[in-house]
């Protein structure tokens, strides 16, 4: 009679245990909950500085000067709907990404997806699975498991019944089952934060860019603020007006609109990868591919379609079972891999051989072998890993590969007790598997070939059969194949250097691709990894990037920051565009918004020292940042672009803003100044300054917005007709307090914005001559947008 573990739970057992809450429920990591998108985007340092000063505008001055206050309702509003969206796309493509738990319940085997599993579950196990929850083995056929995503433990770790699973682990080799013992929060690797691949996070130098400018201007706002209050309140006796000057200056110090641009470019740009089927894991990855100048690609799921079919067999011996032997061994999995399967195809009816001891296939050996009752002890795995260097069928299996095909070696060995040492072997037959390049992988190459990324294609196949495949897609360098088998294990700097001289490799193990990751980015590389096994989970766990498909392993799926749900390689061009919009771009409006805090500071200090009213008030600031800022900003940051990513993000920015808002606020003061002495009122002396101030930053805006096409062309230029239209409508006028009163004022305002325009350009050329500026790159208006 069948053991009740054996069975697995009945319905009625499941039904309880989801009643008291004893299910696999943990929060994805490709979003947050609603609570923490509004907590993050109306709760933060600069909506609260906001709201305090357009409450002092609301008690001592005039509500049109308080327009600014609905930033903090434009920024939330725009800011939440944005990310709720990017958050639907990835649940979406979360809940499709779920690699399905095989469970046995009512004795029964059915798959569900992980959040399903409940507590006492009894999880079936195979090659490729990663562990959803804790448990204890029951049944164990050969099982080993990787922990070192866990652990740092490299070597797999051989599993018996009775044995503790710990989630975030993988198998890598054998079947079996397990018992869940912990499952939700409480299992191991929910503990240690949203599973193992939490470990490693994309690092992102856009936004730890924009941080850094907000720390800086956050404490600089503070004394120049304090500053402008005193300067403001001792200059007049109208403490209202003092108040709104006040305010004034510091609402433009503030870049409100800076971080809600980099959330949204963010959030858009995985609105339009989920619309490909590429599933962002970790919203920086998005960036970190456009950095990208080393793409280490696995040949097998990657460059060639998943499955292979079997193209010839030849036997080396006519006294030895070739065909029972071959499928016997195929038969002996009941969840077959590729090769199984495609073995399985030309010898579809298993012998009838009974096995005893099994070693299940890993990466690491590249065989698997049985042995079968008085059959003796079988092995099927690559053939320049079975046979004997110089022997005919060595040199016979090593002409196929060349050919593109994988080569297996069929031999007959003394006994397999012990796996590391087989002993003399009797080679039984050449078999040769064709792989299926994918289509759109030579065109995927050529795409990075011509964006400046080195390629290097690793697999752990036959070093000539990668070759050869390298050289059908027009791999520069594909003609040489390295085998890793002869590369140094102790010196990574050596390593390195075999890395950027080579393209090819082969017979790469699991931990060597985690070691190439390293090297390269030792020599000061930005490395992405492309994977679809279980071999390849520690490199993608390494990689600055990690890009796995859509239909490879778990435990794949898992630790990669993109998944290509599509399996379509040639996805991965629109990822880097992607990044390179949104990197030039918000480069772009940063230069925008930097460029208003800087000559805000600038024009805060002046106002500050020589003790005049402050040039504008906020109801100005608010027209001429709406032209030249935030409306332009908006289009900018979603725009299509091709730039190449580049480092240096915050200086590059910097080099830009702070000398732009230098001659900002001069050419603003000394247009206020020159109004101030002659007889027109402060409506009048402001309204020059604000001609002079919509001038100087819409020129910035000309400067920035390239390169130019018809739409940018149109945009800039409507920013510059709705300026005159306000000062040109009386009802716009009076209502941003606009008055052209004295003509000469405004054609020496005019005069002060013309000479800031030159100056401008003369800064703007000087300091972007030494690198290709955002605008200055090759566009890629075509994109979609």
């Amino acid at each position: 009679m069948e053991q009740p573990a054996e069975r697995g739970l009945t319905t009625a057992e499941v039904a309880e245990r989801v009643a008291r809450d004893q299910v696999n429920v943990v929060r994805r990591r490709s979003s947050r909950s609603l609570p923490a998108i509004i907590r993050a985007n109306v709760l933060t340092l600069f909506n609260a500085v906001i709201a305090v000063l357009w409450m002092l505008i609301m008690i001592f001055g005039q509500w049109q000067d308080g327009l600014f206050g609905a930033v903090i309702v434009a920024n939330s509003a725009i800011g939440i709907v944005q990310e709720l969206r990017a958050k639907r796309t990835l649940d979406h493509l979360a809940v499709v990404n779920e690699a399905p738990v095989k469970v046995r319940r009512d004795g029964a085997d059915t798959r569900i997806p992980p959040r399903q599993v409940v507590l006492g579950d009894l999880i079936l196990l195979a090659s490729g699975d990663q562990l959803q929850v804790d448990g204890r083995v029951a049944d164990a056929d050969g099982l080993e498991a990787d922990e070192s995503l866990l652990t740092g433990e490299a070597d797999p770790v051989h599993k018996r019944p009775g044995d503790q699973m710990l989630s975030g682990s993988f198998i890598v080799a054998g079947t079996g089952s397990y018992v869940a013992t912990r499952v939700g929060g409480d299992a191991y690797a929910a503990r240690l934060a949203d599973e193992a691949s939490k470990f490693n996070l994309s690092h992102s130098e856009l936004r730890a860019g924009v941080n850094r400018f907000i720390k800086y201007i956050t404490w600089l706002i503070v004394p120049i603020g304090t500053l402008l209050v005193w300067s403001q309140v001792s200059r007049t006796s109208d403490f209202g007006q003092a108040i709104t000057g006040a305010v004034a200056g510091i609402v433009t110090m503030i870049p409100e609109g800076l971080v809600l641009m980099t959330s949204i470019a963010f959030a858009v740009g995985v609105i339009r990868l989920g619309k490909r089927r590429c599933l962002v894991q970790e919203l920086p990855a998005i960036e970190v591919l456009a950095r990208v100048d080393v793409l280490c690609l696995d040949k097998t799921g990657t460059l060639t379609a998943g499955g292979m079919s079997l193209d010839r067999v030849r036997p080396l011996r006519d006294d030895l079972p070739v065909g029972e032997a071959l499928s016997a061994l195929a038969h002996l999995d009941p969840d077959p891999n590729p090769t199984a399967r495609a073995v399985q195809s030309g010898y579809p009816d298993p012998p009838g051989w009974r096995p005893g001891l099994k070693v299940p296939f890993s990466s690491a050996r590249k065989w698997s072998g049985a042995e079968f009752a008085g059959q003796g002890a079988w092995v099927l795995g690559a053939a320049d890993v079975l046979l004997t260097p110089g022997t005919p069928e060595y040199d016979e299996a090593e002409e196929t590969a060349a050919t593109g095909l994988r080569v297996l070696a069929l031999v007959r060995v003394a006994s397999l007790r012990d796996p590391d040492d087989l002993g003399p072997v009797e080679a039984a037959a050449v078999i040769a598997l064709k792989q299926r390049i994918r289509p759109e992988a030579a065109a995927t190459l050529g795409y990075f070939a011509e964006q400046g990324v080195t390629i290097k294609i690793i697999s752990g196949d036959n070093p000539e059969s990668v070759s050869a495949i390298a050289l059908s897609l027009g791999v520069p360098g594909g003609e040489h194949a390295v085998d890793a088998r002869t590369l140094p294990e102790n010196d990574p700097g050596k390593l390195a250097e075999i890395l950027d001289a080579n393209t090819v490799f082969g017979r790469v193990t699991p931990h060597q691709k985690r070691s190439f990751v390293g090297a390269l980015q030792s020599r000061g590389h930005t490395v992405a990894m492309t994977g679809d096994g279980v071999n390849d989970v520690l490199a993608l766990k390494d990689a600055d990037l990690g890009v796995a498909m859509g239909s490879g392993s778990g435990a794949a799926r898992s630790v990669a920051q993109i998944v290509l749900m599509d399996d379509n390689f040639a996805g991965l061009p629109s990822v880097v565009a992607e990044g390179r919009r949104v990197l030039a771009n918000i480069e772009r409006v940063s230069s925008l918004f930097l460029t208003k805090t800087f000559y805000a500071i600038v024009l805060s200090l002046l106002t500050g020292v020589v003790g005049l009213v402050f040039p504008f008030a906020p109801r100005h600031s608010t027209l001429v940042n709406a032209l030249t800022i935030g409306i332009p900003a908006f289009f900018l940051a979603l725009a299509p672009s091709n730039e190449r990513a580049r480092t240096g993000f915050v200086p590059r920015v910097l080099r830009l803003a702070i000398p732009a808002g230098v001659i900002c606020a001069v050419a603003v003061y000394l247009s206020y100044w020159a109004a101030q002495t002659g007889s027109s009122t402060l409506e009048e002396n402001r309204t020059s300054a604000v001609i002079t101030l919509f001038m100087t930053t819409w020129w910035v805006l000309v400067l920035v917005a390239g390169p130019y096409v018809w739409w940018r062309v149109a945009l800039v230029t409507s920013m510059a007709v709705l300026f005159a239209l306000a000062l040109a409508t009386p009802f716009t006028r009076d209502f941003f307090a606009l008055a052209l009163g004295d003509l000469s004022n405004d054609l020496v305002a005019a005069g002060f914005g013309a000479a800031g325009m030159v100056a401008l350009t003369i800064v703007f050329k000087i300091m972007r001559s030494p690198d290709i500026s955002p605008g200055q790159g090759r566009s890629n208006d075509t994109l979609e947008s």
